[in-house]
């Protein structure tokens, strides 16, 4: 494995940056390492977007090894949103052609004086004029470039500064937190990466074998094999709308009459062209349909729903167009969705005066435009939810976390969601929360979605298991072929399956006790590909253990960057729409029992009442240099 690059636009220096053996068996990669070296080298209270930031491009151990669905890579900075962690996962081929020229990851630092784009080849790296990019949308700029290469691009919300600008890689986003707003302050438009070199194998025959093993088993698995190639991650809509779990009208209900007409299902029928997916990917749960006569990437769920359900809108060729138009400007289409949708309320209400109505979308297209352009109204949706807020009330019904706008399920029929959106360290994120709405809902077996009972184990695991994949540079789909594909052919309404959800709920304590011991014992478990690949292609001895360890000390690290920057217990917190409000009067339950859930999560991950992590956890972890550093 490589080292990083480190190129410094201010003074048009590169240098590197050498990662220890122990950091990389210790985090992996990805947003794990990331975070520590953001809270090692980046001065607590730096401007997210002035020319101190930096901000970090990192793959995993699996790029670019060939291993399923292995092309993920993590772009990390301080958020110029929330002033907290960033971190966005992208797809495409970026992060495998910056592992092919030779480096495992790359730290830009400074701000260029003009518009700059960075090349790196396995002979060479050099920051080139720009001038001629500044200005284009994500498409021109990438075609404008090299189209051989991996690329990531800002388009004009990034070069505008709006604070969830995305960063864009080929078909795929980097969405989350805006990083591409940092990329804008620092006058970058581009990096691509290009190279041959072949990733070094510690056990050809062993990783051929867990490889093949691994594909075999996520083209057979009802999930991965046929649900999500079928219907792409729209496959949730329906299924979320029928348990009031889809988000209407900027999440004052969870149910929308017109579902089925912006679902997954709906979107195959009506406008897929075909599948796509990202490199060596088996699952292809990508959609491609056509816009204005082109072939083109498909909404994800996320988009579907908060620029469908939550604004009251059916048309689903709408959805379509303005997902592709949010790609070309570089937006996230969640934070982008959340702050329409918030706007809408406050007009209803009489807070704001606007045109922006619930189910009139004839000015949406217009409205995304003035984000990225930040002209009129736009300039208060680009600073998001949570500044507009503060600035016209409303922060009751004020949908977001940490400042990070909530992605597209309704906690208050997944009890373990809701602990998640509020303790998930970059905010508002359904992945960084653990994704527990696939325990309570989704999945072929659930537990009960509204008992706070045995939430908070869950939730821990779920989330040290998503960073450590995360940080692995696997796709969190992986994980679905997890589950025994006999559990997709239980009846969920037989007593086998009441069964199985009684022993889900009943299993926290075991669950806790795994999470508290995870570091110190050697769990080999058959039915984890991850582990045994990670062990084939590197060398590490990596077992259940020691990978949902790497994933603990991750969330630890992104904790600690948190309280660093003045984050405290106060901000593990929901709008008072989800806690204090029932989602149906006639049931109490359905709002988020998030006062009885805190207090068990803060415990079970080792941490105090004020939710800062103890010496003792920083200690088992490997993390005791950390101790004198928390907040």
């Amino acid at each position: 494995m490589g080292d990083m690059l480190v190129v410094d636009l201010s003074t048009r220096e590169v240098s590197h940056y050498d990662v220890s053996d122990r950091d990389r068996e210790m985090f992996l990669g990805g947003k794990g390492l990331a975070a520590k070296i953001l809270f090692d080298t980046l001065p607590t209270g730096t401007d997210p977007l002035g020319p101190d930031a930096i901000l970090i491009f990192n793959t995993g151990p699996l790029n670019g090894s060939g291993a399923p669905c292995t092309s993920r890579f993590n772009i990390s900075g301080k958020s110029p949103l929330t002033g907290g962690i960033g971190s966005s996962n992208c797809g495409g081929n970026f992060g495998v052609q910056l592992k092919r020229a030779g480096y495992d990851g790359l730290i830009v630092k400074g701000k260029a004086d003009s518009p700059v784009y960075i090349d790196i080849t396995e002979d060479s790296v050099e920051i080139k004029d720009a001038a001629h990019l500044w200005g284009k949308n994500t498409e021109e700029t990438q075609e404008a470039l090299d189209t051989k290469a991996g690329i990531v691009c800002i388009g004009p919300a990034g070069e505008n500064l709006v604070l969830y600008a995305a960063i864009i890689s080929g078909e795929r986003a980097a969405g989350r937190c805006g990083l591409g707003t940092v990329m804008g302050s620092k006058n970058l438009k581009a990096v691509q990466a290009k190279g041959k070199k072949k990733i070094p194998v510690h056990d050809p025959e062993g990783f051929k074998e867990a490889v093949k093993a691994w594909v075999d088993r996520l083209k057979a698995h009802p999930i991965t094999g046929d649900i999500v190639p079928k219907y792409g991650t729209g496959n949730f809509l329906n299924k979320l709308n029928t348990v009031n779990g889809l988000p209407t009208a900027n999440f004052s209900r969870g149910h929308f009459e017109d579902g089925e007409m912006i679902s997954g299902e709906a979107l195959a029928e009506k406008h897929l062209v075909k599948n796509m997916g990202c490199v060596s990917c088996p699952i292809r749960c990508g959609r491609v349909v056509k816009v204005d006569g082109k072939d083109v990437k498909g909404p994800e769920f996320e988009t579907m729903g908060l620029f469908g359900s939550n604004i009251l809108n059916n048309d689903l060729g709408a959805i379509c167009d303005w997902n592709r138009q949010m790609d070309l400007l570089g937006l996230d289409t969640i934070s982008a969705g959340g702050a329409i949708a918030f706007a809408m309320e406050l007009t209803q209400r009489g807070l704001l005066d606007s045109d922006l109505e619930f189910g009139k979308i004839d000015n949406i297209a217009k409205t995304l435009d003035d984000i990225a352009y930040r002209r009129g109204l736009g300039n208060d949706l680009a600073d998001g939810v949570k500044r507009m807020a503060d600035k016209y009330g409303g922060h009751d019904f004020a949908i977001h976390s940490k400042g990070l706008e909530i992605a597209s399920y309704e906690p208050r029929v997944s009890a373990g969601m809701g602990l998640g959106y509020a303790t998930a360290n970059r905010g508002g994120c359904h992945l960084n929360a653990g994704y527990m709405v696939f325990f309570e809902h989704l999945g072929p077996v659930t537990m009960d979605p509204l008992t706070p009972k045995s939430k908070y184990a869950w939730t821990i695991f779920q989330q040290n298991a998503m960073e450590a994949v995360s940080s692995s540079g696997n796709c969190l789909f992986t994980t679905y072929a997890i589950i025994p594909a006999a559990a997709t052919r239980v009846d969920p309404s037989s007593m086998l399956a009441s069964a199985i959800s009684k022993t889900l709920v009943a299993s926290g304590p075991a669950i806790n006790m795994t999470n508290k011991m995870a570091p110190a014992i050697p769990m080999h478990v058959p039915d984890i590909p991850h582990t045994k690949v990670i062990s084939k292609l590197t060398g590490m001895n990596m077992h259940l253990g020691n990978w949902l360890a790497a994933g603990e000390r991750g969330y630890n690290m992104e904790r600690l960057f948190n309280l660093s920057e003045g984050f405290t217990a106060a901000d593990d917190s929901l709008p008072a729409r989800f806690t204090k409000t029932a989602q149906n009067p006639d049931k109490p339950e359905t709002k988020v029992p998030l006062a009885a859930m805190l207090p068990q999560y803060y415990n079970g991950r080792g941490w105090d009442k004020n939710g800062v992590p103890t010496a003792s956890r920083l200690k088992r972890l490997g993390l005791g240099k950390y101790v004198t550093a928390k907040a």
